[in-house]
């Protein structure tokens, strides 16, 4: 029981910080995606993609969270963004206090989105809830297609599920239909997008996803 306590109340306390920081997006007119995946899945040539695509349309910041290092970050900066760089020195997700700390260091004013990449984990991310207006997970196709009925939670709690490295599909035994199929009885709810952040196929319709979240 006393466990239960522990974990419950630590949530709560981040709940609240994650209200104080989606008031200052909010106060700031800035939109928030919290973007989530196991490690190698893609997020950083995601976003790479995402700043060439989006710019000079769109004013984007990243908050970079790894658990050590700060070589996505540089690459981020290399892509035309600014971004901060958050080392979480072990713990496996960014937490609504880290954002803050990192947010802190941003203008908002500045910004018309900023994308929190968060530490490569299909699991605790999606538990802590950091202020963003929206989640989103992305999938490598070489990941396998059980990962929706191994990790629910994250594919319930996402709005958009990139099935990233299409361009592998030739190679890699595994069924995107049967990831999509699997992640909507999940979550009904969810946008499903097939895109290669190599290639640039399909990225598009993730772009034109941001930009709808944004312009709402």
């Amino acid at each position: 029981m006393t466990r239960v306590k522990v974990v419950r109340d630590i949530l709560e306390a981040n709940e609240r910080l994650a209200g104080e920081n989606r008031a200052r997006f909010d106060a700031g007119r800035v939109r928030v995606v919290n973007l989530m995946s196991a490690p190698g899945a893609g997020k950083t040539t995601l976003l790479e993609r995402t700043i060439s695509g989006l710019s000079p349309r769109l004013r984007i910041g990243v908050v970079e969270g790894d658990i050590q290092g700060s070589s996505d970050a540089e690459r981020i900066e290399r892509a035309g963004a600014v971004a901060v760089q958050i080392n979480t020195d072990g713990a496996c997700h960014l937490d609504a206090n880290m954002v803050a700390s990192a947010v802190a260091e941003l203008d908002l004013s500045a910004l018309d989105l900023l994308v929190i990449e968060n530490v490569g984990n299909l699991v605790c991310p999606a538990e802590f809830n950091v202020g963003e207006h929206a989640k989103a997970m992305i999938l490598s196709l070489a990941e396998g297609d059980d990962k929706p009925a191994k990790y629910p939670l994250m594919f319930r709690e996402s709005r958009v599920l990139l099935i990233n490295k299409m361009d592998l599909a030739p190679y890699v035994d595994a069924d995107p239909d049967r990831i999509e199929r699997d992640a909507r009885a999940i979550n009904p709810e969810i946008d499903v997008l097939r895109v290669s952040c190599k290639t640039g196929d399909g990225l598009q319709g993730w772009l034109g996803w941001l930009e709808r979240l944004v312009q709402g």
